[in-house]
């Protein structure tokens, strides 16, 4: 398809989607009538994709631009190892955002394009092996597939955690080799699950997968901007504004005034008050009414999600957080008020439970003093934590039977008609985007086969020679499990940008398996969890990027290849990133050490452990001896969707819209914890507010064109703020910032009474 043809397609979409807007908000039946024909102003097969969708992807390709190039290697390479370390390091902290895949985007974009010029044009190599060094002019083609490359190897891994568990805690270290191959191996498993969901989630126009747009934007942008287009580089001098301003700003809540990230309003009214502190602060306290202007606290799901997820998400902190937290602490809710707002297990006097003496030399369950020391104890917060965690699981199966039912029967039965005809699913679509991408050959089913059997035979032979925690039959549970929950929860996260976290279900069920056993390893549960939990986190990550390739029209075996590649190249990275936390924070982490800032506080290492100590140690039956309420979180799951759509069936025409009272958005957020940071969620919900809903609604020309690049900008300049904060005061030498007034050495916040009574 030529460019011009493609500019007339665009500039008609456009004409039509004004027309749309003009109408929607005129009371004019003549203007009504022009709104409800406007998709038959569209040619059928552009009429059919999302209006979202349409105002993003482009309608045109270029089949014969290489894509895996030498320069793509080369980039792909410098790009990773930097992010598979930050990342890493930033799963100790607190607090963090992510290494940002938008830093990717635009810095490959500008290396490349200058690799395309002082590159030789000349090929390398012998006999048939020989490449070209530099195939000619730079394509946004490149820039997308280093991007994706760098999404799948720049992160972190599940793999981590029960390596740092067991040295942390067991002073036990698992062999570097065994250790890269089972982080190799879990990811690779959950790459070949995708084949699952993808014939349901990735082809059908419906699912517009949030986050592959935003990047898609960006592409667009630059590519526009590589064409001269005037719309194009006000957008990349917008982007690159904000970017160096987000930057120099972080430098600021980061290091040099961190009371800007927990902005306490009532610790400043009361200073020495106890019950103001508690209310206002953000760090240990409820965060009522609490502002923050750290990027971090907030993050780009502002921008991302749609408002209805948002809206439920803050109402659920509300009761969690403003409601049920006081009436836990000044209330009759709970006899049980200490630790309220802890991770960690109790006695039942209140102090904290020793969970080490619990242990015999050999990581068993010593009986004898646990009969002593009598029934552990949650924390009120950590246990509806735990409630609600159960209820978001069943939920996310029950939603989708319910709700997603009809259009996930629609694309089995094109999948059918498929296998049938022996062709492409995309094929089965007659949507523009599909119709570009049947250019490219798919990626055949014996691909993700393969993958998977390599990946099982290594886990299973790590798990058989006893060179981790977990008996190897567990192995096989563990995979049936994601196998069943891949597409119901890829299908949630595919509409709405939310993604379940699945984690505390996997080490329940784990030690349910396990607890009649004689010998089991603390760290086994993490381990579980990890198998588990990349089958559907992995598969979930491989989808969005494979999205991103049907907007950019790349070709999919390409696709496939470079995320295998890109994990190659990571995991390795991973774990030295794991050698170095381990050997600087180690004492922060076992809580030896105090971080005054509450960021490397180990926060999710304690919960793993406190999640080894309740499930494998002592077991599920003796945990519930005392939290009998806690399985009713399954039955309240399966039975909440079942409600709603009895509701949506009655009123399906109600103002109040049952259909997005989502309950596994909704349970999923009341099982976060806010026992250390609980100054975001009203900054995000502000935010989101501006975003999505005003801007959306009634700036919408505004929105299309730079939600989706500031979402950018702002991660990108984070987390390079981030990454020269390291460099500048960490990676050497460390050079501590003095206290003053915006960073007070006993409290940043300045809430002083909170600070005595925690010390």
């Amino acid at each position: 398809m030529s460019k011009d043809l493609d500019l007339e397609i665009t500039q008609k979409v456009s004409e039509v989607d004004h027309t749309y807007d003009q109408a929607k908000n005129s009371s004019s039946e003549i203007d009504v009538e022009s709104a409800t024909s406007r998709e038959s102003l569209l040619e059928p097969d552009v009429a059919e994709l999302p209006k979202v969708v349409r105002e993003i992807v482009p309608l045109e390709d270029d089949p014969t631009i290489p894509v895996l190039t030498f320069r793509y290697f080369i980039l792909s390479i410098i790009f990773i190892v930097p992010g598979a370390f930050i990342d890493t390091m930033n799963s100790f902290r607190t607090t963090s955002a992510a290494y940002s895949i938008f830093f990717v985007q635009l810095a490959s974009h500008w290396v490349g394009k200058w690799l395309a010029k002082v590159l030789p044009d000349k090929k390398v190599g012998f006999g048939r092996f020989r490449f070209g060094l530099n195939p000619g002019p730079w394509s946004i083609k490149e820039t997308a597939m280093i991007t994706i490359t760098a999404s799948s190897g720049a992160t972190g891994s599940q793999g981590i955690n029960c390596l740092a568990l067991a040295e942390i805690y067991y002073g036990e270290t698992v062999n570097a080799a065994v250790a890269i191959f089972f982080m190799w191996t879990i990811v690779y498993v959950g790459y070949s699950y995708a084949a699952i969901a993808r014939n349901f989630l990735l082809y059908d126009p419906q699912f517009i997968w949030p986050q592959a747009l935003v990047q898609t934007t960006l592409f667009q942008t630059q590519s526009k901007s590589d064409s001269d287009s005037k719309q194009g580089s006000k957008q990349m001098r917008v982007f690159f504004f904000v970017l160096i301003g987000v930057c120099i700003w972080h430098f600021f809540p980061e290091y040099i005034w961190p009371m800007t990230s927990s902005l306490a309003f009532l610790c400043w009214v009361a200073p020495e008050n106890y019950t103001a502190n508690f209310i206002g602060s953000g760090l240990g306290g409820m965060g009522f009414m609490n502002i923050t202007l750290d990027w971090s606290n907030i993050t780009s799901s502002i921008m991302l999600y749609p408002y209805w997820v948002q809206v439920i998400q803050f109402l659920a902190f509300i009761l969690s957080a403003w409601i049920l937290i006081p009436l836990v602490k000044w209330g009759s809710l709970s006899n049980y008020k200490f630790g309220l707002m802890s991770n960690s297990l109790f006695l039942a006097n209140g102090t904290k439970y020793p969970t080490t003496e619990l242990l015999t030399p050999d990581l068993q369950l010593n009986v004898t003093r646990y009969e002593e020391l009598g029934h552990v104890h949650l924390g009120a917060q950590r246990a509806w934590n735990m409630f609600f965690d159960y209820a978001a699981y069943v939920s996310g199966f029950t939603w989708v039977v319910v709700f997603g039912y009809k259009s996930l029967s629609t694309s089995f039965k094109k999948l059918v008609a498929c296998r049938r005809e022996k062709g492409s699913l995309s094929l089965q679509y007659t949507d523009r985007l599909n119709k570009l991408q049947s250019a490219y050959k798919e990626v055949p089913l014996y691909w993700y086969v393969v993958l998977f059997v390599a990946s099982f035979v290594t886990l299973l032979v790590i798990l058989a020679t006893n060179s981790l925690f977990m008996p190897w039959w567990c192995l096989i549970v563990g995979l049936a499990f994601g196998l069943i929950i891949v597409t119901p929860l890829a299908w949630l996260y595919a509409l709405s940008n939310f993604q379940l976290a699945i984690g505390t279900f996997n080490e329940l069920l784990y030690g349910y398996m396990i607890q009649s056993k004689s010998l089991r390893h603390p760290a086994g549960a993490t381990v579980y969890g990890a198998i588990a939990g990349d089958a559907w986190y992995r598969a979930q990550y491989i989808l969005q990027d494979q999205k991103i390739g049907h907007y950019m029209h790349l070709p999919p075996k390409a696709v496939f290849f470079s995320q295998i590649f890109g994990e190659l190249i990571g995991v390795p990275i991973n774990y030295a990133a794991l050698r170095w936390v381990l050997s600087s924070k180690k004492d922060f982490l076992n809580g030896t050490k105090v971080d005054t800032l509450h960021q490397w506080t180990g926060q999710q290492i304690v919960s793993y452990n406190t999640n080894a100590i309740q499930y494998v140690v002592l077991g599920p039956t003796r945990l519930f001896k005392n939290y009998q309420v806690l399985p009713y979180g399954f039955l309240v799951g399966a039975l909440a969707p079942v409600a709603i759509y009895a509701l949506y069936k009655l009123f399906p025409k109600s103002k109040l819209k049952f259909n997005l009272w989502n309950t596994t958005v909704f349970f999923s957020t009341m099982s976060s914890f806010y026992g250390n940071i609980s100054t975001g969620p009203f900054s995000q919900f502000v935010g989101g507010t501006i975003t999505m809903f005003y801007a959306y609604r009634y700036k919408h020309n505004l929105w299309k064109k730079y939600n989706y690049l500031l979402a950018a900008a702002i991660d990108t300049g984070y987390n390079l703020a981030i990454l020269l904060i390291f460099i500048i005061f960490a990676s050497g030498k460390t050079i501590t910032m003095p206290n003053w007034w915006g960073n007070n050495e006993q409290s940043v916040e300045r809430c002083f009474a909170l600070a005595k009574a925690s010390s």
